[in-house]
């Protein structure tokens, strides 16, 4: 084993590896080493310290030989290694790979063997190492979310969720350690777990830093509900048994019907995006827009669409009142209300009132085309990037039409409440309690004739009136 000397000598060589073959100039060596107030002696010092190193570095170098490695590069010193000598050099070469995923898989591996605990700790009081120790911690993390990818691409989920539990407990506001973790759950056939995992994702992104999911967690979210064919393109490695089966083909299935929608917001540019939305999603058709609460009774009446997307802000006619009187023609189409910022009163109302739940304006489109499929399925919802700063507001709001109570539901009739107050489709409960999905639909419509409701969305509300969940239980 090469001596190196003491912990400040030993700070000399790694402040020149970090540099990664660039001169550090004396004076910058001795103000990173000595922050502060340096010694008087300190440039004699820190040649002590270069001659040392250079003789422990080549120790066969004659006395006058020119070092090879640590040279002098005026007005200071350089290190000139080979990428193989130093691993900080090898680890980060390695994070760059690109290729097929046996190739990233290797590599990486590789790389990440090389730690062998937080870097350039024994130096960690001095600040060109702390800012060193997190860009290298940052490529590790890298390293090793690049490499569970390849794994999940090569078929080893099952192998991989132990070690993205760990990485996502460990570092949980990284987007893309829930996505890995979610998928790899999802690809080894545990698609409630999967789904569990988003909701936790949600949960903390929400706790710690206010914010919701990302696009891409969103559109994952919404990939899994629809159990997207993309994401298992190739499954885990399939048995031999498996390799070998003839399975008859698929029946061809009806195409689903259209959804027809009228949009209805005052402010032009939100139509026009909602339009654009609408265009470039198959099974969408816009058939009217209205620009305030008369105008859409009209335009709804003389289309009969099946869904309308309603802001709860309108002129001459408030959303709430308009979707109110729709909503009591016969056969009404379903509603969906339309807010900014999800703080408004009349969003709890206009649950009371039955409308199919409500979206933020702000989200990405991706959450609102599911939003639609849910209210064309049945399955009203309460965004849920409001659902927290709402029910908070009006949780324990006593209200002459709720429910007079619970009496007479069993636990799972509560618990089923429970689940649908958080925010869970019935795709979504029946992974949760490992069940049919059409069990499910029907526990739901049970539950709304025991209890005189007829919309999912006011089971939300009543099982908050009547206390059964609480504003904080949300997400969880």
């Amino acid at each position: 084993m090469i001596d190196l000397g003491g912990q400040r000598q030993m700070a000399v060589l790694a402040r020149l590896l970090v540099a990664g073959g660039r001169a550090v100039p004396v004076s910058m060596l001795i103000d990173e080493l000595w922050p502060g107030e340096p010694p008087t002696q300190a440039l004699s010092t820190v040649q002590g310290y270069v001659s040392r190193l250079r003789r422990a570095l080549e120790p066969g170098r004659a006395p006058r030989e020119e070092a090879e490695v640590l040279v002098s590069a005026p007005p200071g010193y350089a290190l000139r290694a080979d990428a193989q000598q130093v691993d900080a050099w090898m680890f980060e070469d390695a994070v760059k790979t690109e290729g097929d995923p046996a190739t990233v898989w290797k590599r990486l591996g590789e790389a990440l063997s090389l730690w062998r605990g937080p870097a350039l700790a024994e130096f960690s009081d001095l600040p060109w190492a702390m800012t060193e120790a997190g860009r290298l911690e940052e490529l590790r993390l890298i390293a090793f979310e690049r490499r569970a990818d390849a794994g999940l691409a090569l078929g080893r989920s099952g192998a991989l969720v132990a070690d993205l539990e760990a990485h996502v407990s460990a570092h949980p506001l990284r987007e893309e350690a829930w996505r890995l973790l979610a998928l790899a759950l999802y690809r080894g056939g545990r698609q409630g777990d999967a789904l569990g995992a988003l909701r936790r994702a949600r949960t903390t992104l929400r706790e710690e830093l206010g914010l919701d999911l990302g696009a891409t967690l969103q559109r994952l979210e919404s990939d899994m509900l629809s159990q997207a064919a993309h994401l298992d393109p190739h499954g885990d490695a399939p048995s031999v048994r498996e390799t070998v089966t003839v399975r008859p083909a698929a029946p061809v299935l009806p195409a689903a019907p259209t959804l027809r929608v009228v949009v209805a917001d005052d402010q032009a540019l939100v139509r026009t995006g909602l339009r654009v939305v609408l265009d470039s999603e198959p099974g969408f058709h816009l058939v009217g827009e209205a620009e305030n609460g008369e105008q859409a009774i009209t335009v709804v009446r003389e289309t009969h669409p099946d869904l309308v997307l309603m802001d709860i802000q309108m002129p001459r006619l408030d959303g709430l009142t308009a979707a109110r009187r729709i909503l009591s023609d016969e056969a009404p189409p379903k509603v969906i209300m339309m807010t900014t910022f999800g703080t408004d009163d009349n969003l709890y109302a206009a649950l009371r009132a039955g409308v199919s739940g409500f979206v933020l304006k702000t989200s990405a489109p991706e959450q609102l085309i599911s939003a639609m499929r849910a209210a064309q399925a049945g399955d009203a919802l309460i965004d849920p990037a409001v659902t927290t700063r709402l029910i908070a507001g009006f949780a324990g709001r006593a209200n002459p039409s709720a429910p007079p109570g619970l009496a007479g539901l069993g636990d799972a009739d509560l618990d089923l409440m429970k689940l649908i107050a958080r925010g869970l489709t019935n795709r979504q409960i029946a992974a949760t309690l490992a069940v049919q999905e059409r069990s499910v639909a029907q526990s739901v419509a049970r539950l709304l004739d025991h209890l005189g409701l007829f919309d999912r969305a006011q089971l939300v509300v009543a099982a908050y009136e009547s206390g059964l969940v609480n504003p904080g239980d949300v997400g969880r």
